[in-house]
């Protein structure tokens, strides 16, 4: 049987940060990653571009260097593919874990979905939280031609597109699928996009939106899902429409696995799906298991991102060596 000292689970930008300060920390570890290195990301849509700068994605210290002055998302994967490559990170891909239990002797024995386990002193659950999409709980929404995720838009090219949301992912699909002569339509439930969509999209939205080549329903809930039509409700009208839809995307965001965070031992809120962790160690209310990144941000996505994420990974990394913990910015609403 062999004891690492470390199982990070989570192969993301900020699991491959605490495999870096785990490294370099002279700790024996292991990244386990259910898909392959920062598999979210390379579910982004193919022509997406990040919103924070290069250098605030950057982990390991080794600099992002590109054209511009934004990442797009196969930069994102060549970098860090090639910044794994360079600490030589220690990980085994394809390999989903399914709970992580602490053993009487203190240690952790880490099972996958196969029944494969692993044996380590520490656990860093690194998760993210992309793979679990917000559910609307209505009537067809798991039929096949609706989807949490959008790809790309030559698939969509003259058919009827309904998107649900208000954010980035729902303002850059739509924008995307009408210059590939997609008749798009937003639902969204708010009275106007949201504050935190990307400055440079929202003049070009909206004047699109003006010039009545994207559609909007504002203050608008789905209600219902069928083949080729969406059933919404307006607020302000208090008016029921069907609108045509041969693909519905329902870009409505995203949380971390909390089935996954309770199997582990991690307790949560029961409202805002924070797990229990010290605010400057990291370390859960198991001793011994941490969290790092957006996985512990529960419904509050929008506070964690890479770019303050991979900071915890120090913290977390001078923890597990008895160093002074390096004081990291609290992120995280407490409700």
């Amino acid at each position: 049987m062999h004891l690492y000292d470390v199982i990070i689970i989570g192969g993301g930008p900020c699991g491959l940060a605490m495999g870096i300060e785990a490294a370099k920390s002279g700790l024996d570890h292991l990244i386990l990653e259910k898909g392959n290195l920062t598999e979210s990301i390379r579910n982004y849509p193919r022509n997406m571009r990040f919103f924070s700068t290069a250098e605030n994605i950057e982990i390991g210290g080794l600099p992002f260097a590109i054209s511009s002055v934004k990442a797009n998302r196969n930069e994102a994967l060549q970098y860090y593919r090639k910044v794994a490559g360079y600490y030589d990170l220690n990980f085994k891909l394809f390999t989903e874990v399914a709970k992580t239990e602490k053993q009487a002797d203190g240690t952790f024995l880490t099972e996958t979905t196969t029944g494969e386990v692993f044996h380590s002193k520490k656990v860093v659950l690194a998760t993210g939280y992309f793979d679990v999409p917000r559910k609307l709980g209505i009537p067809g929404e798991d039929m096949p031609h609706v989807s949490n995720y959008y790809d790309e838009p030559f698939e969509y090219s003259y058919t009827n597109v309904v998107i649900v949301g208000g954010s980035n992912s729902a303002v850059e699909a739509a924008m995307e699928l009408y210059r590939h002569d997609a008749h798009v339509t937003i639902v969204h439930k708010g009275e106007d996009f949201r504050r935190t969509v990307k400055y440079w999209l929202i003049p070009d939205v909206k004047n699109r939106v003006k010039e009545g080549k994207i559609h909007t329903r504002f203050n608008s809930v789905t209600r219902a899902i069928e083949k080729g039509r969406v059933l919404i409700y307006n607020s302000e009208t208090n008016e029921e429409e069907w609108l045509p839809a041969d693909f519905v995307f329902l870009l409505v965001g995203y949380i971390p696995d909390e089935h996954l965070l309770r199997r582990c031992g991690v307790e949560l809120d029961p409202v805002s799906k924070v797990p229990v962790y010290d605010p400057d160690t990291f370390e859960t209310n198991v001793p011994g298991l941490y969290v790092c990144g957006t996985v512990m941000a529960g419904v509050f996505t929008e506070k964690v991102f890479i770019e303050n994420g991979r900071d915890h990974a120090a913290a977390i990394a001078d923890h597990l060596s008895g160093r002074p913990v390096r004081k990291v910015k609290e992120l995280i609403e407490r409700i």
